[in-house]
């Protein structure tokens, strides 16, 4: 990989270490150019005008995001994030009461939050599947509890935002293939970091989001959605004139692609953006990105262990791009703003974060940090080092 042309395209890396690529990555300058070149555009045409003089590369966009995902344009929605793909999902689902769905217990809160929100509102049952002793949602269990409760929905957080676990989303889907289950995979945190193929996933939605570590804008995600479910006419309970079009004073029609599920109403520079990100991310290799990345959390967990006060959340069989620690009698938060003077961005999470796994693992909040390929190994020695120094000021 050739890190320095990465580095090089990526202005924000000339002053500050950025590690908070969970939170949001650095816009390398392919992603910037588009998102900039279609404002200009705006603001000297007009927006509407705008959209039409680049509906090329906004068609070339749902391309450029459908590669990324091995699928094809008409099962891509653009988004305005993750959360709000994973609502449109949720609601196609028409969900009655003593439905269940079947869930795990490092899905992410916005979800777990949403799944209470239709238990207390339509009487569904969520069910939560237990975990591997090891880590990760056990998936013979889940596919008894398949088996028992005919779940409506199942859904997995494929890479939870409170720790580095990779879920086995293959495995899972493989269940509900089989089962003829509804599967949503929620690749919020993964895509862009791992790679990922809807097919062999054989999940019917998929939600993610541009600005982590596909590094994307802020304020764009997209929603892949099935064959199955478009041919099964599934819609969004809230559907936009974008997605149908009022045939008659009682009536509409839904659109065939799953565009059904946008807004008319778009940031069409967003759009642009994530497309520019998700070509820079095949340019550079998921395969190869994944590569990197385990490479700099194995030495940042390394590093880490070996600061006094220091406790890293999670086994070292999970090796993806995000990793928790607690440091003894200090704040995480504290920390962020302590590394943050040194030029170290990093984050912090609460409880309410990961409520399931925070309080299985006996911590309230922890520190995140969360490395993607254009890091450096020097970068890595010097978070620890400034956590080791920071965290040896007496409170």
């Amino acid at each position: 990989m050739d890190i320095e042309r990465y580095r090089s395209d990526t202005p924000g890396c000339s002053h500050r270490v950025h590690l908070n690529n969970a939170g949001s990555g650095l816009m390398p300058s392919p992603v910037i150019n588009a998102i900039t070149s279609h404002i200009k555009l705006e603001s000297e045409i007009g927006g509407y005008e705008a959209q039409d003089a680049q509906s090329d590369a906004i068609a070339a966009a749902y391309r450029s995001v459908a590669n990324l995902l091995g699928t094809t344009a008409d099962n891509i929605a653009f988004t305005e994030n993750a959360t709000a793909s994973f609502v449109q999902a949720l609601s196609a689902i028409s969900f009655e009461s003593g439905d269940v769905i079947l869930t795990t217990r490092n899905d992410y809160a916005s979800n777990q939050i949403q799944f209470l929100s239709l238990q207390a509102r339509l009487g569904v049952q969520v069910i939560r599947a237990p975990d591997q002793y090891q880590g990760g949602v056990d998936v013979a269990a889940l596919i008894a509890l398949i088996d028992k409760h005919r779940p409506r929905l199942v859904c997995v957080t494929h890479v939870p935002t409170n720790s580095g676990l990779v879920q086995d989303i293959n495995a899972v889907g493989n269940a509900c293939a089989a089962a003829g289950i509804i599967y949503l995979v929620d690749a919020c945190q993964s895509i862009g970091q791992l790679p990922i193929r809807v097919d062999d996933i054989q999940c019917d939605f998929l939600t993610a989001t541009a600005r982590k570590f596909l590094r994307g804008p802020r304020g764009s995600g997209f929603l892949y959605v099935s064959d199955r479910m478009l041919e099964q006419q599934l819609a969004p309970l809230f559907v936009d004139m974008s997605g149908a079009s009022w045939t008659g004073e009682d009536s509409y029609q839904i659109v065939d692609t799953a565009k059904r599920f946008e807004n008319w109403e778009f940031a069409w520079a967003q759009v642009l953006g994530t497309g520019a990100a998700a070509d820079y991310a095949i340019s550079v290799g998921v395969d190869n990105i994944r590569v990197r990345v385990e490479g700099l959390v194995r030495q940042l967990r390394e590093g880490l262990s070996s600061v006094d006060k220091v406790r890293v959340l999670g086994n070292d069989e999970e090796l993806c791009g995000i990793v928790t620690v607690t440091v003894d009698g200090y704040d995480p938060y504290a920390m962020v703003s302590a590394l943050r003077a040194q030029g170290i961005n990093v984050s912090a999470q609460g409880r309410e974060y990961a409520v399931i796994d925070y309080d299985k693992k006996n911590v309230v909040s922890a520190l995140r940090i969360s490395p993607n390929y254009y890091n450096t190994g020097s970068e890595i020695d010097q978070v620890v080092a400034a956590i080791d120094s920071v965290s040896s000021v007496n409170l």
